[in-house]
């Protein structure tokens, strides 16, 4: 996360992308919107060329009945973190969990619950000042990975990732990040600080944003 090297008071984006945040989630939080980005990381929504045809994804499962998310699982990066609800700092921006608790993950609690219509938007620290933080490898994510929430009604939400890019904050657009890729599917995206840290403005250069749709469902 930006400042994480330098300040606890850091945050995942700047005020304001995250008010561009706030604005895509109201016009776009259970829209549909045309397309799915990229299969394999990329800068902003440029395609990397000559990649590989994709494997086929699992067909979407139907979003679920509303519960609190309360825990995150991503077996490939070895990702088991609690899931905290979190709203808005004094800056405007999505307040993510405190440093001292740099291995929990926030949810902002104004968008859709991860497992309901809509894309949820959950967001934690790549590092802090002395060690990686809970979304450090999130970056090396593949599309077929799964991700699971933990939901307070005793169920799970399963959901396979579908594309992994990296959005500079000067070609950041909130429409493709937070606008959900189908409509009337649950997906989810995943954000933390990624790209070049610059040591002068205590930030980093770029996000990393995982984008996953759910696949299925249990019982935890």
């Amino acid at each position: 996360m930006s400042e994480a090297r330098t300040s606890g008071q850091g945050r995942l984006l700047t005020g304001t992308a995250w008010a561009v945040l706030l604005l895509a989630l109201w016009l776009w939080g259970r829209e549909s919107t045309e397309g799915h980005g990229s299969a394999t990381p990329t800068t902003g929504d440029v395609a990397a060329a000559g990649r590989p045809e994709p494997r086929p994804l699992p067909p979407a499962h139907a979003p679920l009945p509303a519960a609190h998310p309360q825990g995150l699982a991503i077996k490939a990066v070895g990702v088991r973190a609690p899931v905290e609800d979190r709203g808005l700092n004094r800056a405007g921006a999505v307040d993510p969990p405190p440093y001292g608790r740099a291995g929990s993950v926030g949810w902002y609690r104004g968008g859709p619950q991860p497992g309901s219509p809509g894309a949820a938007v959950l967001v934690g620290h790549v590092d802090t000042a002395n060690a990686p933080a809970v979304f450090y490898d999130l970056g090396s994510l593949k599309p077929g990975m799964t991700v699971t929430v933990t939901r307070s009604d005793g169920s799970t939400a399963e959901f396979t990732v579908e594309d992994v890019s990296v959005f500079t904050k000067d070609r950041f657009d909130a429409r493709k990040v937070y606008g959900p890729h189908r409509k009337d599917r649950a997906e989810l995206r995943l954000i933390t600080c990624g790209g070049d840290y610059d040591r002068a403005q205590r930030t980093y250069s770029a996000n990393v944003v995982v984008s996953a749709y759910l696949t299925g469902t249990g019982r935890a």
